[in-house]
């Protein structure tokens, strides 16, 4: 009996030990996952999710430590110069998004991918954003404040803009400051209220340039060969009629030759 008692008093030991380990390592991961980011601020919403504040921390990266069950972000007033592909990767209950008053320039292709479902807001507005990216903004659906940009107006930005899916009013704050061509006439407008201009018509003159040059080098081409091809036919025409020409004199000295031989 009191074999039995050690036995199970040992196992009860080690047991009660690998519960705690248990109990510790799920705390960690839970506190890992729901933890504040390093130098930012973070507070409890109502519904349990956080917001996180890092505005005006001179930050010039996306902390990679935002925890999972985040629900808004501020990212203001810092020093960001790019959003890079996956920034927020894990994030699925991200509802707003402020990275204003930051040194944007470049938005990587899938820089907000997997928020699609859940953003509602996003602020990109008092940046250096000078071309629009569609593959940025791929899947998301939110609204977006694009103003105070020095957005460049162009062909791509034209053919751009049908390829995403934010909330239409969005778009309105992409403001001309710079275009191409020049003189099409929307800087300092939103392009989005100017449906009538067209800033491709360069591109489609060009384009329309370069087949009649196409066109033309392959007429060219087949004016030459057909030239060549008549030359050639021309030239054994003549060298065949020079020989059919020869023929009877070469057939007149073989007679006369036959004559003077019979003679003799």
């Amino acid at each position: 009996m009191p074999l039995l008692t050690d036995w199970l008093l040992r196992h009860s030991v080690v047991m009660c030990l690998l519960l705690h380990s248990l109990v510790l390592l799920t705390f960690c991961f839970h506190h890992a996952a729901t933890t504040c980011s390093n130098r930012c601020y973070c507070s409890e919403s109502e519904t349990g999710g956080k917001t996180v504040r890092c505005s005006n921390l001179q930050l010039t990266e996306i902390p990679l430590d935002i925890p999972n069950d985040t629900q808004r972000i501020y990212l203001d007033f810092n020093l960001l110069t790019s959003v890079p592909t996956n920034a927020f990767g894990g994030l699925s209950n991200l509802i707003e998004l402020d990275i204003s008053h930051n040194e944007l320039t470049q938005l990587e292709p899938g820089a907000f991918r997997g928020l699609g479902p859940s953003l509602q807001f996003l602020d990109l507005s008092s940046n250096k954003l000078v071309n629009f990216n569609p593959e940025a903004f791929d899947g998301l659906r939110a609204y977006a404040n694009l103003t105070n940009n020095p957005w460049h107006c162009d062909c791509n930005l034209q053919m751009a803009m049908p390829r995403v899916d934010l909330e239409p009013v969005s778009l309105t704050g992409i403001v001309c400051q710079t275009s191409d061509p020049e003189e099409i006439g929307v800087e300092g407008h939103s392009f989005l209220l100017k449906p009538d201009i067209d800033l491709c018509v360069v591109m489609k003159k060009t384009t329309d340039v370069a087949m009649l040059v196409v066109m033309f080098g392959w007429f060219t081409m087949v004016i030459s060969y057909l030239v060549y091809y008549v030359r050639a036919n021309q030239e054994d025409a003549r060298r065949h009629l020079e020989y059919l020409k020869s023929l009877p004199n070469r057939q007149g000295r073989s007679e006369e030759s036959s004559t003077i031989s019979t003679v003799v």
